[in-house]
C-alpha cells in the first residue's frame, strides 16, 4: 500500500493544536484524477491546517489550494481551475463508515484508525467538490460556434469569413428594395 500524502500522528496533538503544511503535488493529483478529463496544473498546491485534540476527537481547520486543468465547456480548450478554499472536518476514532450510511449532519465528520489521521480522501473530496460544473477558460470565451456572418471552416473551404449571403427567402424583398432605390435615382436625375 502506498504511503499517504496527508497524515499526522494523534500522539503529536494536544488541546492547543499544531500546525501542519503539506504540498499538494501534481503526482498525487494525477492519481486522484485518473480516469477523468482533468489533469494536474502547472503548480503544486498546499494543504495548510491546524489540528487539535479534544478527548479522542481531532478537529482540523485550514485551507486547501490546488490547480487543475480541465476542458473548457465552451471551446474545449484548456481551462485552468484554481481551488482555494477552507477545509474543516472533525475526525473521530473508529472504522470509516460507508458513504451511504452518512447523514447530512455527518458530512463534516471523518474517521481515523489507530494513532494516525489520514486526510487523503478528505482532500480528494474537497478538490472534486470545488470543480465548477461548467469550467471556462475565460468568462468571455466565444465558444466553438462561428460568428453570425461567418460560415464554419468546413463549409467555407477553410477560408473563414466570406461575403454575407442573403437568405433566399428574403431575395424578393431585396429586389423590391433595389427597385425602389432605382426609382428614386430616376426621379432625382
Amino acid at each position: 500500500m502506498p504511503p499517504h500524502e496527508f497524515e499526522f500522528s494523534v500522539a503529536d496533538l494536544d488541546a492547543s493544536g499544531k500546525d501542519f503544511r503539506f504540498p499538494v503535488r501534481g503526482s498525487w493529483l494525477r492519481g486522484v484524477l485518473e480516469g477523468t478529463e482533468m489533469k494536474a496544473g502547472a503548480h503544486d498546491g498546499a494543504l495548510e491546517i491546524r489540528a487539535s485534540k479534544s478527548g479522542t476527537d481531532v478537529i482540523v481547520h485550514g485551507t486547501l489550494t490546488a490547480e487543475l486543468v480541465t476542458p473548457c465547456a465552451r471551446c474545449l480548450g484548456d481551462a485552468v481551475v484554481k481551488i482555494d478554499g477552507p477545509l474543516s472536518i472533525l475526525m473521530v476514532p473508529g472504522k470509516a463508515a460507508d458513504d451511504d450510511e452518512l447523514s447530512p449532519e455527518q458530512a463534516d465528520v471523518g474517521s481515523y484508525e489507530g494513532e494516525t489521521v489520514v486526510l487523503d480522501d478528505v482532500v480528494k473530496d474537497e478538490i472534486l467538490l470545488e470543480i465548477p460544473m461548467i469550467p471556462l477558460c475565460s468568462e468571455d470565451c466565444p465558444g466553438m460556434s462561428p460568428g453570425l456572418n461567418q460560415k464554419p471552416d468546413h463549409e467555407s473551404g477553410g477560408q473563414g469569413k466570406e461575403e454575407e449571403e442573403i437568405d433566399p427567402r428574403l431575395l424578393p424583398l431585396l429586389k423590391l428594395k433595389q427597385a425602389e432605390q432605382s426609382k428614386k435615382k430616376e426621379r432625382k436625375g
